[in-house]
């Protein structure tokens, strides 16, 4: 896959993909959340713990924005809000399996694979830091 040459307004090490801004990773954001709040494993979770939605998804939609974009705009300890729930591994494949697909019905191939390879690594990272917190033995499940 051959990435378009930076874009002067862009961080230098923004991912570089013609359809990655903000808006787009927003619709990524708003979609997935409202079809997680519906799922019957991870929607309990999610109606549980978030108290305010508007403010969630904007925090996640900074999240992911700093990640590839380098906006700069989230700062926070993402793992710390995780460690708290009694999630399983199967939690995270729901989440893992739920984004992915929307991703998928999103966005053309290459920008949903982006969102996917790092969504992976995130999913790999957070169950792997709660295992070793919980003093269970883990290894990366989703990673490309």
């Amino acid at each position: 896959m051959t990435l378009p040459a930076a874009q002067p307004d862009r961080h230098p090490l923004a991912v570089q993909h013609p359809e990655l801004d903000d808006a787009s990773i927003r619709l990524l954001v708003e979609t997935f959340y409202g079809r997680a709040r519906e799922d019957e494993l991870i929607g309990p979770i999610f109606n549980r713990t978030v108290e305010d939605w508007d403010e969630h998804i904007g925090r996640i939609s900074d999240f992911w924005s700093s990640m590839f974009l380098k906006t700069g705009r989230y700062s926070g300890a993402p793992m710390r809000p995780h460690l708290l729930l009694e999630l399983q591994g199967g939690h995270f494949d729901r989440w893992l399996r739920l984004f992915e697909t929307t991703a998928k019905d999103l966005f053309a191939p290459e920008l949903a694979e982006l969102f996917i390879v790092r969504a992976r690594r995130i999913a790999d990272s957070f169950e792997m830091g709660i295992a070793s917190t919980r003093g269970d033995i883990a290894r990366p499940r989703h990673s490309v």
